[in-house]
C-alpha cells in the first residue's frame, strides 16, 4: 500500500479546514503513525479566543514549545520513517505569530523561534488544504468545542489570508493545493481515492488537485 507515496507527509490550512481528519485518513490508509497538534492541551487557548489581544503571546509560545518537542522527536527518529504524516508544519508557527500578536511581542516571541526551532529535513510533500472564511466558519461552528465559540469570520479570513501568502512563497517541499469546497475529503470516498492516486504519480514542484478537472 505504500509503494510510492512520499516518506514524510504533512497535510496544512487555516481553522476549520480540515487538515487533522485528513491527516488521520491518510494515516490510516497507509497504516503509518500520525502526528497531530494538540490544542487542547494549550491552557492558554480558551482565555486567547475570549480576548486575543491579552492571551496572545502566552497562547503563542505554548503552541511553539509544543511543536518544537513534538518535531525534536520526530528528528531523533530515522529520516522521520516511523511517522509519515503530520497535520502541522513548524514553520507554519510563525504565521500565526504575526497575526495575533504585537510588534513588541513578535519580536519577542522571533527571539525564542530562532533559539528554538530544530533543524529539520523538509516534508516530502506538504498538502495545502484551502477554504472560503465562511465556509471555515460554518465547520468551525459544527464541530462544537466550546471554547472556538467566539471565531468570528474576520479573524478566519486574517488567517486564510496569512495562509495563502505563506505558501506563495512556499518552496521548501513539494506542495499540492486542494480547495476544499466542493468536495469531501474526509468522508468521500471517489475523490479521496483519486488524492492517493494523485498523490503516488505527483512530481516535484507545485500542484493543483482539482478531481473533476483530472
Amino acid at each position: 500500500m505504500n509503494k510510492n507515496i512520499p516518506d514524510y507527509i504533512v497535510v496544512e490550512g487555516p481553522i476549520g479546514v480540515g487538515k487533522t481528519s485528513l491527516a488521520k485518513r491518510l494515516a490510516e490508509t497507509f497504516n503509518v503513525e500520525v502526528m497531530l497538534e494538540s490544542a487542547t492541551e494549550n491552557p492558554f487557548l480558551p482565555a486567547f479566543y475570549e480576548n486575543r489581544r491579552t492571551a496572545a503571546l502566552p497562547a503563542q509560545l505554548h503552541f511553539l514549545f509544543q511543536r518544537v518537542r513534538q518535531t525534536e522527536a520526530l528528528h531523533q527518529t530515522d529520516m522521520f520513517r516511523p511517522v509519515h504524516i503530520a497535520d502541522f508544519l513548524i514553520e507554519k508557527d510563525r504565521l500565526f505569530a504575526k497575526v495575533n500578536l504585537s510588534d513588541a511581542e513578535y519580536d519577542l516571541y522571533r527571539q525564542v523561534y530562532e533559539r528554538l526551532i530544530p533543524q529539520c529535513p523538509a516534508p516530502d510533500l506538504v498538502i495545502y488544504l484551502q477554504a472560503k472564511p465562511e465556509i471555515l466558519l460554518n465547520r468551525v461552528q459544527e464541530r462544537g468545542i466550546e471554547y472556538e465559540k467566539n471565531i468570528d469570520a474576520v479573524y478566519l479570513k486574517n488567517i486564510s489570508d496569512a495562509y495563502v501568502d505563506f505558501f506563495y512563497h512556499y518552496n521548501a517541499s513539494p506542495l499540492l493545493i486542494i480547495n476544499t469546497e466542493n468536495f469531501d475529503l474526509v468522508n468521500g470516498q471517489e475523490n479521496y481515492n483519486l488524492l492517493i492516486e494523485h498523490i503516488r504519480k505527483l512530481p516535484p514542484g507545485r500542484h493543483y488537485f482539482n478531481p473533476q478537472g483530472l
